[in-house]
């Protein structure tokens, strides 16, 4: 019992190390050792579709009427958790993409915004707890998202601009979707100018929809 109980320990740390990994897997993660993986599913002209495992971040959330509001100050949030600000005092290392949960709302309404940092591999099985009652630990489950890939400074403009796109490429298909939220992903440090990559995700619900282009 003793020898199954670490064999099947021993295999959900491989299971985590393999879908938070090397960032070499991936030409589009360059700024730090270790971003989220993904098998392809399916891809067409406008956009593609992946499966990610489920994987642990560390969240927390702000209500603004705007991502640029609600970014400065849950990003401090929790860079101060892998800084240290954590029951261990750890110091943990950032990871790609850094994730926002946007809500779909009139731009006058305020809305509940989730800023999210990936967990590297060896905290993805027991992360320390935050010290801060407004950082949780989340596990995002298992699914497949439709993506839309652009470049240039993840503002609320372009990202309202690129899920709009990415969401008349979906209906015009008849692609169902969650609706009410998307993600908005980033890969870049804001000191970065040039050759910058950002994300446009919607949850698929169902069986993907990828007709060829």
């Amino acid at each position: 019992m003793i020898y199954l109980t670490g064999l099947v320990g021993f295999l959900l740390v491989l299971t985590a190390e393999a879908r938070v990994g090397n960032s070499s897997q991936l030409e589009f993660c360059t700024e730090t050792e270790e971003c989220l993986l993904f098998d392809l599913v399916c891809e067409t002209d406008k956009y593609e579709v992946r499966h990610y495992d489920s994987v642990k971040w560390i969240s927390t959330d702000m209500t603004s009427y705007a991502m640029e509001f609600a970014a400065p100050r849950a990003f401090s949030r929790l860079f101060k958790y892998i800084t240290g600000e954590n029951e261990a005092g750890k110091k943990i290392q950032m990871t790609s993409p850094v994730i926002v949960k946007i809500p779909e709302k009139k731009f006058w309404e305020r809305g509940a915004f989730t800023m999210s940092f990936l967990l590297p591999a060896e905290h993805q099985m027991n992360p320390p707890k935050p010290n801060n009652d407004d950082v949780y630990i989340n596990e995002m489950p298992e699914m497949n998202v439709y993506v839309l890939t652009y470049g240039g400074w993840m503002t609320s403009m372009a990202d309202n601009r690129k899920s709009d796109e990415l969401s008349s490429a979906l209906n015009s298909v008849n692609a169902k979707y969650t609706k009410g939220f998307h993600h908005a992903a980033g890969y870049n440090s804001p000191m970065t100018m040039f050759k910058r990559h950002n994300e446009v995700w919607y949850v698929v619900e169902g069986d993907p929809v990828c007709p060829s282009s």
